[in-house]
């Protein structure tokens, strides 16, 4: 195919030059308007705007971008491509990527979100970046744990850590494709799991809803037997926290776990 003279990254400026080389020698791949006014002064918004139609910016939201790689072509950033998680990284802080998004990330789940969860000390809208969709997961800062770094595309990025993953989606299994995801997850790879890690992690998190939601799974996938020892010392207070929050509080109640189930877990449907 040949491209047209409109397709092709057009040639930099003095000042562009100095912006875009400065960030690609510091490792900057994202930045902030910020980061570009410390660079060429308070008029960056103004090359911001050329740089854009250029092709050698991204942007990503505003006052947010991403340098476009020389090694991406001549089409420059009609080529380019961000990771979710890369982005997600650069949108709050404190943060991890956690829930869904880490589920899948660790293999615990084949089901790939089409929203990055991502958990956040503050409140913040959901928002939508490129062809993404970003939803933040306000956490108290206890939850702050369990968190390891990953590298992606050459960016460190927080995530959740493989039980902790667990223990999170236990605690909003709304943010995790609902119980019974959650109880796949568990099914398929209890052996890899440190269920030691996911009782210290509920018993740091405070939330004995978690233990709740747990002792169900197990019960309906046969590894109560195995895991029964989790629960040793944890007492099931009164209240009927729902088995899968995104549902309706409507339901059976079940007084061996004290949970409200409105939502069912059939194994049948896919042990094998």
């Amino acid at each position: 195919m040949v491209l047209i003279e409109e397709e092709y990254r057009k040639g930099l400026g003095k000042r562009e030059s100095v912006l875009i080389s400065t960030l690609s020698s510091s490792g900057k791949k994202i930045f902030t308007i910020d980061d570009a006014e410390k660079i060429i002064g308070k008029d960056a918004k103004k090359f911001m705007s050329s740089l854009i139609k250029k092709r050698w910016v991204l942007r990503l939201k505003r006052g947010l971008y991403a340098v476009v790689p020389l090694d991406i072509g001549v089409k420059g950033a009609e080529s380019f491509i961000v990771h979710d998680f890369v982005i997600a990284s650069y949108l709050t802080n404190p943060y991890y990527i956690g829930f869904w998004s880490a589920l899948n990330h660790h293999g615990l789940s084949e089901q790939i979100p089409t929203t990055i969860f991502i958990a956040s000390s503050k409140p913040k809208p959901t928002i939508s970046i490129i062809n993404s969709r970003f939803l933040f997961v306000q956490i108290s800062r206890n939850k702050f744990i369990g968190i390891e770094k990953t590298e992606i595309d050459g960016q460190k990025v927080n995530i959740s850590e493989k039980n902790k993953t667990v223990a999170d989606c236990l605690d909003h299994p709304e943010h995790a494709g609902g119980i019974e995801e959650i109880a796949k997850a568990i099914y398929f790879n209890h052996e890899e799991l440190n269920f030691g890690k996911i009782r210290e992690y509920g018993l740091r998190m405070k939330n004995v809803a978690i233990f709740k939601r747990l002792g169900y799974i197990l019960e309906k996938t046969n590894l109560l037997e195995k895991y029964g020892w989790v629960f040793k010392g944890i007492r099931l207070t009164e209240g009927y926290p729902l088995i899968d929050k995104a549902g309706m509080r409507k339901g059976k109640y079940n007084e061996k776990w004290k949970l409200l189930i409105n939502a069912e877990i059939k194994p049948e449907r896919w042990m094998y």
